[in-house]
């Protein structure tokens, strides 16, 4: 258990032995279900860390050139890189830190091959397609909804492939279940099942939360194991993200006042969601308190949290505590390293947490603090 006491706030805090153990049932995915699992960096990039994740799993995925070349530097490989386009500017340097490079269309694929093919290294082209299946319900992370800008369907790719690919890569799940993937399989079968025998590899692509507590991580394996055996010119590719860092580390903050309006009480914290937690107003969902009561319990010290930004949005509640919140208390957010350092901003040059890693000798690590020139330097 982190030792609040040693944390600075507001602070993101990973938990080495929660991240391992996380490590080791991927690790156990990959090896007795013969696929390859690597670690998409759009949901968890904290390079301090993957001196760790390289003992479990080798390999990570990129959709820009900067995690393309934190790939090739921190991880030790090169990236399976996928982007939604490339330009003329950018696609060099794909070149140089990939080993598998996905188009989002066939106009992308022929206009870069020729890049490729001159390319003194060895990269394998894949092309991304659109099953147009999805039983993901949020539209802002649902790959396959009508109209959709990712991925070739089956009409558009026709019945053969550009020379020169060599696999396929889709992705329409997002923090699904095994028995979502295998729905998804049997659409892609009908589909692009033609394609299936005369290419090398298939990128399963993220959302295989294999981690959840819930996850019929039996049931996967199986379902790949069949696949294999149905096309064993094929190696597998899965590229989770948020999998690796389910419910590995907290976000730590601290009530900074306490308002009423209306009969409503709200702590306002040193951290944003909107600059911080992202996720909670854009999916939109609500994070669990270390202590708190989820749901408001009639009695018990009701309060919303508020976060440090002028957005007048930047808010979300309600949570019950056995006692009263009051200035200077911690608050800690469950599950708050997927999805959150990634994408967070500093709007407002709100205060950015720091980072660090709470190891399995219990001890605290700050691996960065966060502070004026940083802003400034975003700026200008």
């Amino acid at each position: 258990m982190i030792d609040l006491s040693k944390i600075p706030s507001p602070c993101y805090v990973m938990e080495e032995q929660l991240l391992r153990n996380n490590l080791q049932l991927i690790k156990s995915v990959e090896e007795r279900a013969g696929v390859t699992v690597i670690l998409a960096f759009k949901a968890f990039a904290l390079w301090k860390s993957f001196p760790i994740v390289r003992e479990y799993i080798a390999h990570s995925t990129a959709s820009s050139v900067a995690e393309a070349q934190l790939a090739f530097e921190e991880m030790g490989s090169p990236a399976h890189t996928y982007a939604p386009s490339y330009t003329d500017a950018d696609f060099p340097h794909f070149l140089k830190y990939s080993s598998h490079i996905t188009f989002n269309s066939l106009a992308q694929f022929h206009r870069f091959y020729p890049q490729v093919m001159a390319s003194p290294g060895t990269i394998k082209c894949g092309i991304r397609i659109n099953p147009e299946f999805s039983v993901v319900e949020t539209d802002l992370y649902n790959p396959s909804m009508p109209g959709s800008r990712l991925g070739v369907t089956a009409k558009n790719m026709g019945n053969t492939l550009p020379e020169g690919v060599t696999g396929l890569h889709l992705h329409n799940l997002c923090e699904s279940n095994s028995y979502d993937l295998e729905k998804t399989l049997e659409v892609v079968e009908q589909k692009f099942g033609h394609f299936l025998t005369r290419v090398e590899w298939l990128n399963l692509g993220g959302g295989h939360l294999m981690t959840h507590k819930d996850y019929d991580v039996e049931h996967l394996i199986g379902l790949l194991l069949r696949f294999r055996e149905k096309y064993p010119n094929l190696e597998i590719i899965l590229e989770p993200g948020s999998a690796f860092t389910w419910q590995t580390g907290v976000l730590v903050a601290d009530v900074a006042d306490i308002v009423e309006n209306d009969g409503i009480l709200t702590a306002m914290l040193n951290v944003s969601f909107a600059c911080h937690m992202p996720d909670c107003l854009e999916m939109p969902y609500k994070p669990r308190i270390r202590g708190a009561y989820h749901e408001p319990v009639p009695g018990k010290p009701t309060y919303r949290m508020g976060g440090n930004s002028c957005l007048s949005g930047d808010f979300m509640g309600d949570w019950s505590f056995d006692e009263p919140l009051k200035v200077g208390d911690k608050v800690v957010f469950e599950d708050m390293i997927h999805y959150t350092i990634v994408k967070t901003t500093m709007f407002n040059g709100v205060s950015h947490p720091s980072i660090g890693l709470w190891t399995k000798e219990n001890e605290f690590l700050l691996y960065r603090r966060f502070g004026y020139e940083d802003y400034k330097n975003r700026m200008s």
